[in-house]
Order: C-alpha cells, then sequence, then structure tokens
C-alpha cells in the first residue's frame, strides 16, 4: 500500500503534518496512530484464528461424521 508513496511523498506527508498538527502535537497524534494499528493489528489476528479454529472443529466434525 505504502510502496507507491516513495521518499518525496512521505517526506511531503511529514511536512503537512507538522504544518497541521504543530510540533507539540506530532507525537501524540503519532502514538494515537500507533496504537490504533497495533489494536487492529491484534484484532484481525484474533479473527483469522478463530476462523481458523472454527474450520478445523468442523473438518474434525465432518471426518467423524464419515469415520463411523
Amino acid at each position: 500500500m505504502l510502496s507507491n508513496i516513495g521518499v518525496p511523498g512521505l517526506i511531503l506527508i511529514l511536512v503537512l503534518a507538522l504544518i497541521i498538527f504543530g510540533p507539540k502535537k506530532l507525537p501524540e497524534v503519532g502514538r494515537a496512530v500507533g496504537q490504533t494499528l497495533k489494536e487492529f493489528k491484534k484484532s484481525a489476528r484474533e479473527l483469522t484464528s478463530d476462523a481458523i479454529d472454527d474450520v478445523k472443529k468442523e473438518t474434525k466434525d465432518v471426518s467423524d461424521t464419515f469415520t463411523k
């Protein structure tokens, strides 16, 4: 997703963020974005593992049905 931005685009984004939020608020904004991404990744990982567990359970139930 971010691979198409490049260094000049990244510098432009950082300068705009500095202008909009100011030097005092920028660390707080960065920290909030980082925490949000961390929580999103954690939720996605949990959802994926839950879905995999459900598929494994269904597969076991089906295989048990056919082996009886």
